[in-house]
């Protein structure tokens, strides 16, 4: 089956610079990520993975080169989106209606409960409360965090459970691309394997994902796995869905899995990681 473009990157370069030195990050980058895919960034620490991410998902701007959204367009209708050209208030509209995100610190406000923190992102763009509160408890359930939960505030709740309720932030705006800045960076092995399930479950009910990581237990959650090097596209490798731990002798399609691991590791290897 033909695969269908969400958004495409063209030419995209990203410079820092000071006063001495230039860092070219990203360099004439080409990239097409597609609708309904788990998309994982990987590479060596200082390759550019982060700062694709955010130019791909408009938090950064790119210093050349252009990012086109397929999807959507500002009135809501289907078409192409250069958000590349677009000023920051546009920008800002435009991440709100088509874009979620969910980052290695949660960033949560600790003054407000977890059912708020969800609540003042969906209402920027839903102003119907009654029917967010019911999509944000329907999610909150979902990921396990139940209704004597809700109302306590980040700092009365664990790291996973927090993380769950950032991941539920980023999805509450049903955006058309979840982006994932190393989303288990500070969690602990169960706490991840929570996260990278929810993750797991929404992408097989058709939510794109982008995903930056630096592990092979959450990169082997994507099908499409790309690695950058010095800020180019050093290789990809297509594994098809995650059908389980390779590692778990209960899970039917063990030995596929297993061959899974072996492919991605083996291309890791090849790429130097």
């Amino acid at each position: 089956m033909e695969k269908t473009a969400i958004l495409s990157a063209t030419d995209l370069s990203k410079t820092f610079s000071n006063d001495t030195v230039q860092q070219h990050v990203l360099k004439n980058l080409n990239l097409q990520i597609y609708k309904g895919d788990f998309t994982v960034i990987m590479g060596n620490s200082g390759s550019g993975k982060s700062t694709l991410l955010y130019a791909l998902s408009g938090m950064d701007r790119p210093s050349l080169g252009k990012i086109t959204y397929y999807t959507g367009t500002d009135s809501g209708t289907t078409g192409e989106t250069e958000i590349s050209r677009f000023g920051n208030d546009r920008l800002a509209l435009f991440r709100r209606d088509h874009v979620g995100f969910v980052f290695q610190q949660n960033y949560l406000n600790d003054s407000m409960s977890a059912l708020d923190n969800i609540m003042v992102c969906g209402l920027l763009r839903n102003k119907n409360r009654k029917e967010l509160a019911a999509r944000a408890k329907e999610l909150l359930k979902r990921v396990e965090i139940g209704e004597s939960d809700w109302n306590k505030f980040p700092t009365q709740m664990s790291g996973g459970q927090q993380q769950r309720v950032a991941v539920v932030r980023g999805v509450i705006n049903r955006p058309e691309v979840l982006y994932a800045d190393e989303p288990t960076g500070a969690l602990n092995s169960q706490n991840t394997e929570n996260v990278l399930n929810i993750l797991t479950e929404l992408n097989n009910e058709g939510q794109s994902i982008v995903m930056v990581t630096h592990t092979i237990m959450a990169a082997e959650r994507g099908n499409r796995i790309i690695y950058l090097s010095d800020g180019v596209i050093s290789d990809e490798i297509y594994l098809g869905p995650y059908v389980g731990n390779y590692k778990d002798e209960s899970n039917p399609r063990i030995k596929e899995a297993a061959e899974r691991h072996g492919r991605l590791k083996a291309f890791l290897q090849n790429m130097g990681w």
